[in-house]
Protein backbone atom coordinates (compact mmCIF):
# COMPACT_ATOMS: atom_id res chain seq x y z
CA UNK A 1 0.00 0.00 0.00
CA UNK A 2 1.07 3.48 -1.06
CA UNK A 3 1.39 6.29 1.35
CA UNK A 4 -1.51 8.36 -0.35
CA UNK A 5 -3.70 4.71 -0.12
CA UNK A 6 -2.58 4.53 3.58
CA UNK A 7 -3.59 8.17 4.81
CA UNK A 8 -7.18 7.97 2.79
CA UNK A 9 -7.73 4.82 4.88
CA UNK A 10 -7.20 7.03 8.10
CA UNK A 11 -10.14 8.19 10.03
CA UNK A 12 -9.86 10.88 12.77
CA UNK A 13 -12.91 11.68 14.26
CA UNK A 14 -13.66 14.93 15.55
CA UNK A 15 -16.45 13.44 18.13
CA UNK A 16 -14.02 10.83 20.06
CA UNK A 17 -12.62 12.02 23.14
CA UNK A 18 -9.72 10.01 22.16
CA UNK A 19 -6.81 12.21 21.86
CA UNK A 20 -6.27 12.53 17.87
CA UNK A 21 -2.65 11.35 18.34
CA UNK A 22 -4.24 7.56 19.65
CA UNK A 23 -6.46 7.81 16.85
CA UNK A 24 -3.68 8.03 14.51
CA UNK A 25 -1.55 5.31 16.64
CA UNK A 26 -4.55 3.14 16.66
CA UNK A 27 -4.85 3.70 12.40
CA UNK A 28 -1.20 2.53 12.37
CA UNK A 29 -1.40 -0.69 14.22
CA UNK A 30 -4.49 -1.74 12.28
CA UNK A 31 -2.57 -1.20 8.88
CA UNK A 32 -0.08 -3.68 10.23
CA UNK A 33 -2.20 -6.08 11.94
CA UNK A 34 -4.42 -6.30 8.45
CA UNK A 35 -1.26 -6.51 6.68
CA UNK A 36 -2.05 -3.07 4.90
CA UNK A 37 1.88 -2.60 6.01
CA UNK A 38 4.13 -4.55 6.17
CA UNK A 39 7.66 -4.96 7.71
CA UNK A 40 9.82 -2.51 6.73
CA UNK A 41 6.99 -0.18 5.14
CA UNK A 42 8.09 3.76 4.86
CA UNK A 43 4.86 5.54 6.70
CA UNK A 44 4.30 8.98 5.78
CA UNK A 45 5.88 11.92 6.98
CA UNK A 46 4.72 13.97 9.45
CA UNK A 47 4.13 16.82 6.93
CA UNK A 48 2.03 14.50 4.97
CA UNK A 49 -0.04 12.81 7.51
CA UNK A 50 -0.94 16.84 9.36
CA UNK A 51 -1.82 18.38 5.75
CA UNK A 52 -3.82 15.30 4.65
CA UNK A 53 -5.46 14.77 7.90
CA UNK A 54 -5.74 18.71 8.83
CA UNK A 55 -3.96 17.60 12.73
CA UNK A 56 -1.17 19.27 13.82
CA UNK A 57 1.98 18.35 13.71
CA UNK A 58 2.50 18.08 17.14
CA UNK A 59 -0.37 15.13 16.62
CA UNK A 60 1.60 13.54 14.56
CA UNK A 61 4.83 13.41 16.48
CA UNK A 62 3.25 12.74 19.38
CA UNK A 63 1.86 9.29 17.82
CA UNK A 64 4.82 8.36 16.21
CA UNK A 65 6.81 8.62 19.51
CA UNK A 66 3.46 6.85 20.99
CA UNK A 67 4.11 3.78 18.12
CA UNK A 68 7.86 4.06 18.80
CA UNK A 69 7.45 3.17 22.61
CA UNK A 70 5.52 0.37 21.80
CA UNK A 71 7.77 -1.24 19.42
CA UNK A 72 5.42 -1.09 16.39
CA UNK A 73 7.30 1.26 14.35
CA UNK A 74 11.32 2.71 14.42
CA UNK A 75 12.98 5.44 12.84
CA UNK A 76 16.43 6.69 10.95
CA UNK A 77 17.70 9.72 9.86
CA UNK A 78 17.27 10.41 5.99
CA UNK A 79 14.70 7.18 5.76
CA UNK A 80 12.04 8.46 7.87
CA UNK A 81 9.40 5.93 10.15
CA UNK A 82 8.84 2.64 9.02
CA UNK A 83 7.34 -0.42 10.50
CA UNK A 84 9.65 -2.36 12.94
CA UNK A 85 7.07 -5.10 13.93
CA UNK A 86 4.47 -7.27 12.11
CA UNK A 87 3.52 -9.26 14.92
CA UNK A 88 0.96 -6.96 16.43
CA UNK A 89 -1.82 -9.05 18.50
CA UNK A 90 -5.10 -8.73 17.30
CA UNK A 91 -7.43 -6.32 19.59
CA UNK A 92 -10.60 -5.74 20.44
CA UNK A 93 -11.77 -2.55 18.97
CA UNK A 94 -14.40 -1.13 21.54
CA UNK A 95 -16.20 2.35 21.90
CA UNK A 96 -17.38 3.87 25.15
CA UNK A 97 -20.02 5.95 25.71
CA UNK A 98 -20.29 7.53 28.92
CA UNK A 99 -23.21 9.89 29.88
CA UNK A 100 -21.42 12.25 31.59
CA UNK A 101 -17.38 12.95 32.87
CA UNK A 102 -17.88 12.34 36.94
CA UNK A 103 -15.94 10.70 39.33
CA UNK A 104 -17.38 7.38 39.22
CA UNK A 105 -17.46 7.20 35.67
CA UNK A 106 -13.57 7.68 35.88
CA UNK A 107 -13.52 4.61 38.38
CA UNK A 108 -15.90 2.38 36.03
CA UNK A 109 -13.51 3.67 32.78
CA UNK A 110 -10.30 3.23 34.69
CA UNK A 111 -10.75 -0.63 35.59
CA UNK A 112 -12.32 -1.64 32.38
CA UNK A 113 -9.56 0.23 30.67
CA UNK A 114 -7.30 -1.54 33.37
CA UNK A 115 -8.61 -4.75 33.26
CA UNK A 116 -8.87 -4.92 29.41
CA UNK A 117 -5.27 -4.38 29.26
CA UNK A 118 -3.22 -4.85 25.96
CA UNK A 119 -6.65 -6.71 24.64
CA UNK A 120 -8.49 -4.06 23.23
CA UNK A 121 -8.10 -0.85 21.48
CA UNK A 122 -10.20 1.88 23.04
CA UNK A 123 -12.11 4.90 21.97
CA UNK A 124 -13.99 6.81 24.52
CA UNK A 125 -17.10 9.10 23.69
CA UNK A 126 -19.29 11.66 25.88
CA UNK A 127 -22.27 12.49 24.94
CA UNK A 128 -24.06 14.59 28.17
CA UNK A 129 -26.98 12.25 29.08
CA UNK A 130 -28.13 13.57 25.57
CA UNK A 131 -30.04 11.09 23.44
CA UNK A 132 -29.48 13.40 20.68
CA UNK A 133 -26.00 14.15 20.84
CA UNK A 134 -25.38 10.24 21.11
CA UNK A 135 -27.71 9.51 18.22
CA UNK A 136 -25.34 12.13 16.18
CA UNK A 137 -22.28 10.34 17.34
CA UNK A 138 -23.37 6.66 16.23
CA UNK A 139 -23.96 8.13 12.99
CA UNK A 140 -20.91 10.14 12.54
CA UNK A 141 -18.43 6.87 13.95
CA UNK A 142 -15.57 7.11 11.18
CA UNK A 143 -14.73 3.43 11.58
CA UNK A 144 -17.06 0.01 12.70
CA UNK A 145 -15.96 -1.68 16.14
CA UNK A 146 -16.46 -5.23 17.74
CA UNK A 147 -18.07 -3.86 20.51
CA UNK A 148 -20.04 -0.76 21.72
CA UNK A 149 -20.42 0.03 25.13
CA UNK A 150 -22.87 2.82 26.53
CA UNK A 151 -24.23 4.09 29.78
CA UNK A 152 -27.78 4.56 28.66
CA UNK A 153 -28.68 7.61 30.85
CA UNK A 154 -30.50 10.40 29.78
CA UNK A 155 -32.70 13.51 31.12
CA UNK A 156 -35.19 13.13 28.22
CA UNK A 157 -35.68 10.90 25.66
CA UNK A 158 -35.82 7.76 27.49
CA UNK A 159 -38.38 6.56 25.31
CA UNK A 160 -36.61 6.74 22.12
CA UNK A 161 -33.57 4.88 23.74
CA UNK A 162 -34.14 1.81 22.15
CA UNK A 163 -34.90 3.13 18.76
CA UNK A 164 -31.45 5.33 18.92
CA UNK A 165 -29.71 1.72 20.48
CA UNK A 166 -30.96 -0.06 17.97
CA UNK A 167 -28.16 1.26 15.26
CA UNK A 168 -25.89 -0.87 17.20
CA UNK A 169 -26.00 -4.44 16.27
CA UNK A 170 -27.60 -6.38 19.73
CA UNK A 171 -24.62 -9.10 19.71
CA UNK A 172 -21.85 -5.79 19.64
CA UNK A 173 -23.63 -4.23 22.36
CA UNK A 174 -23.02 -4.13 25.96
CA UNK A 175 -25.19 -1.84 28.71
CA UNK A 176 -23.85 -0.38 31.56
CA UNK A 177 -25.61 0.78 34.72
CA UNK A 178 -28.95 -0.40 33.40
CA UNK A 179 -30.96 -2.58 31.24
CA UNK A 180 -33.33 -0.88 28.48
CA UNK A 181 -36.20 -2.55 27.83
CA UNK A 182 -36.57 -3.75 24.04
CA UNK A 183 -32.94 -4.49 24.49
CA UNK A 184 -33.11 -7.76 26.43
CA UNK A 185 -30.61 -9.19 24.02
CA UNK A 186 -27.46 -7.56 24.88
CA UNK A 187 -25.29 -8.07 26.93
CA UNK A 188 -26.03 -6.18 30.38
CA UNK A 189 -23.60 -5.04 33.67
CA UNK A 190 -26.94 -3.44 35.77
CA UNK A 191 -27.91 -1.79 38.90
CA UNK A 192 -31.44 -2.96 40.59
CA UNK A 193 -32.09 0.80 41.46
CA UNK A 194 -35.77 0.43 42.84
CA UNK A 195 -33.99 -2.99 44.91
CA UNK A 196 -30.79 -1.46 45.39
CA UNK A 197 -31.74 1.84 47.46
CA UNK A 198 -34.43 0.03 49.99
CA UNK A 199 -31.74 -2.21 50.77
CA UNK A 200 -29.57 0.37 51.45
CA UNK A 201 -31.65 2.55 53.88
CA UNK A 202 -32.98 -1.00 55.34
CA UNK A 203 -29.33 -1.38 56.81
CA UNK A 204 -28.98 2.22 58.02
CA UNK A 205 -32.55 1.88 59.97
CA UNK A 206 -31.28 2.09 63.38
CA UNK A 207 -29.36 5.24 62.43
CA UNK A 208 -32.16 6.98 60.80
CA UNK A 209 -34.22 6.20 63.07
CA UNK A 210 -33.51 9.18 65.09
CA UNK A 211 -35.06 11.45 61.84
CA UNK A 212 -38.07 12.86 61.98
CA UNK A 213 -38.00 12.89 58.33
CA UNK A 214 -36.25 11.93 55.19
CA UNK A 215 -35.73 13.88 51.76
CA UNK A 216 -35.22 12.48 49.00
CA UNK A 217 -33.34 15.13 46.43
CA UNK A 218 -34.35 14.10 43.13
CA UNK A 219 -33.47 17.09 40.40
CA UNK A 220 -36.28 17.18 37.79
CA UNK A 221 -33.86 17.48 34.93
CA UNK A 222 -31.49 14.39 36.58
CA UNK A 223 -30.43 11.03 34.49
CA UNK A 224 -30.82 9.03 37.37
CA UNK A 225 -33.28 6.41 36.76
CA UNK A 226 -36.94 7.02 38.30
CA UNK A 227 -37.04 3.46 40.15
CA UNK A 228 -34.58 5.39 43.05
CA UNK A 229 -37.71 7.26 43.96
CA UNK A 230 -40.11 3.95 43.75
CA UNK A 231 -37.49 1.99 45.86
CA UNK A 232 -37.53 5.76 48.29
CA UNK A 233 -41.14 5.75 48.84
CA UNK A 234 -41.32 1.82 49.70
CA UNK A 235 -38.55 1.93 52.31
CA UNK A 236 -40.35 4.53 53.84
CA UNK A 237 -43.73 3.38 53.62
CA UNK A 238 -42.86 0.32 54.70
CA UNK A 239 -40.82 1.20 58.45
CA UNK A 240 -43.16 3.99 58.94
CA UNK A 241 -40.92 7.35 57.70
CA UNK A 242 -42.02 10.52 57.14
CA UNK A 243 -40.79 11.30 53.92
CA UNK A 244 -40.80 13.92 50.67
CA UNK A 245 -39.53 14.42 47.86
CA UNK A 246 -37.44 17.75 46.58
CA UNK A 247 -36.83 18.59 43.55
CA UNK A 248 -35.51 21.95 43.90
CA UNK A 249 -32.87 22.21 46.95
CA UNK A 250 -32.14 26.37 46.42
CA UNK A 251 -35.49 27.09 48.09
CA UNK A 252 -34.75 24.38 50.64
CA UNK A 253 -35.56 26.07 54.31
CA UNK A 254 -33.27 23.05 56.10
CA UNK A 255 -35.03 21.99 59.55
CA UNK A 256 -33.15 20.56 62.68
CA UNK A 257 -33.95 16.57 62.64
CA UNK A 258 -33.92 16.34 59.20
CA UNK A 259 -31.86 13.70 56.87
CA UNK A 260 -31.27 13.80 53.20
CA UNK A 261 -30.26 11.77 50.59
CA UNK A 262 -28.96 13.59 47.85
CA UNK A 263 -28.19 12.05 44.48
CA UNK A 264 -26.31 14.53 42.39
CA UNK A 265 -22.71 15.80 43.34
CA UNK A 266 -24.06 19.06 43.26
CA UNK A 267 -26.55 19.12 45.85
CA UNK A 268 -24.50 17.59 48.35
CA UNK A 269 -22.39 20.86 48.02
CA UNK A 270 -25.63 22.69 48.28
CA UNK A 271 -26.87 21.16 51.67
CA UNK A 272 -23.31 21.42 53.55
CA UNK A 273 -23.26 25.10 52.18
CA UNK A 274 -26.82 25.29 54.28
CA UNK A 275 -25.27 23.42 57.32
CA UNK A 276 -22.57 25.74 57.67
CA UNK A 277 -24.88 29.05 57.05
CA UNK A 278 -27.21 27.34 59.75
CA UNK A 279 -24.56 26.19 62.23
CA UNK A 280 -26.06 22.58 62.07
CA UNK A 281 -23.74 20.00 62.84
CA UNK A 282 -23.73 17.02 60.19
CA UNK A 283 -24.80 14.02 61.57
CA UNK A 284 -26.34 15.47 64.72
CA UNK A 285 -28.76 18.48 63.64
CA UNK A 286 -29.42 16.68 60.08
CA UNK A 287 -28.77 14.19 58.32
CA UNK A 288 -26.68 13.63 55.28
CA UNK A 289 -26.30 10.83 52.74
CA UNK A 290 -24.25 11.03 49.34
CA UNK A 291 -25.38 8.54 46.06
CA UNK A 292 -22.03 7.18 44.98
CA UNK A 293 -19.20 6.60 46.43
CA UNK A 294 -15.72 8.83 45.93
CA UNK A 295 -12.95 8.55 47.53
CA UNK A 296 -13.28 12.44 49.02
CA UNK A 297 -16.54 11.27 50.77
CA UNK A 298 -15.28 8.70 53.33
CA UNK A 299 -12.89 12.24 54.38
CA UNK A 300 -15.34 15.45 54.30
CA UNK A 301 -16.90 16.07 57.67
CA UNK A 302 -15.40 12.93 59.17
CA UNK A 303 -16.96 11.06 56.77
CA UNK A 304 -19.98 10.81 54.39
CA UNK A 305 -22.34 8.73 54.33
CA UNK A 306 -22.44 6.57 51.21
CA UNK A 307 -24.71 4.32 49.28
CA UNK A 308 -23.73 2.66 45.70
CA UNK A 309 -22.90 0.52 43.27
CA UNK A 310 -19.40 -0.98 43.44
CA UNK A 311 -18.11 1.15 40.66
CA UNK A 312 -14.57 -0.80 39.98
CA UNK A 313 -16.47 -3.94 39.66
CA UNK A 314 -18.84 -2.81 37.20
CA UNK A 315 -15.81 -1.68 34.87
CA UNK A 316 -14.32 -5.34 35.56
CA UNK A 317 -17.71 -7.01 34.88
CA UNK A 318 -17.76 -5.26 31.59
CA UNK A 319 -14.39 -5.71 30.28
CA UNK A 320 -14.89 -9.76 31.47
CA UNK A 321 -17.64 -10.15 29.06
CA UNK A 322 -15.82 -8.54 25.71
CA UNK A 323 -12.87 -10.63 26.73
CA UNK A 324 -14.46 -14.34 27.63
CA UNK A 325 -16.82 -13.31 24.67
CA UNK A 326 -19.99 -14.82 26.73
CA UNK A 327 -23.26 -13.34 26.55
CA UNK A 328 -24.19 -12.01 29.99
CA UNK A 329 -26.05 -9.84 31.99
CA UNK A 330 -24.47 -9.23 35.55
CA UNK A 331 -26.49 -7.10 38.61
CA UNK A 332 -23.61 -5.27 40.42
CA UNK A 333 -23.77 -5.61 44.44
CA UNK A 334 -24.96 -2.36 46.19
CA UNK A 335 -23.76 -1.37 49.76
CA UNK A 336 -24.08 1.43 52.42
CA UNK A 337 -20.95 3.39 53.74
CA UNK A 338 -22.31 4.11 57.03
CA UNK A 339 -20.66 7.14 58.59
CA UNK A 340 -20.50 9.92 60.93
CA UNK A 341 -22.86 12.26 58.45
CA UNK A 342 -26.17 10.24 60.01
Amino acid sequence: MNNIDFIKSIQISDFSSTPKYLQLADAVTDGVRNKQLKLGDILPSINELSVHLDISRDTVEKGYKHLKTLNIISSTPGKGYFVANAEVISKHKIALFLNKLSAHKKIVYDAFARELGEAASLDLFVYNSDISHLRTLLLNLTKNYDRYVVFPHFKEGRDQAAGVLASIPQDKLLLLGKKIEGMEACDAVFENYEKDIFGALEKAQESLSCYSRLKLVFPDNTDYPKAIIKGFYKFCQQYGFDHILVDNLNDEHIKKGECYINIAENDLVLILEKCIEKGFKVGKDIGVISYNETPLKKFILNGITTISTDFELMGKYAAQIIIEQEKRQVEVPFYINIRPSI
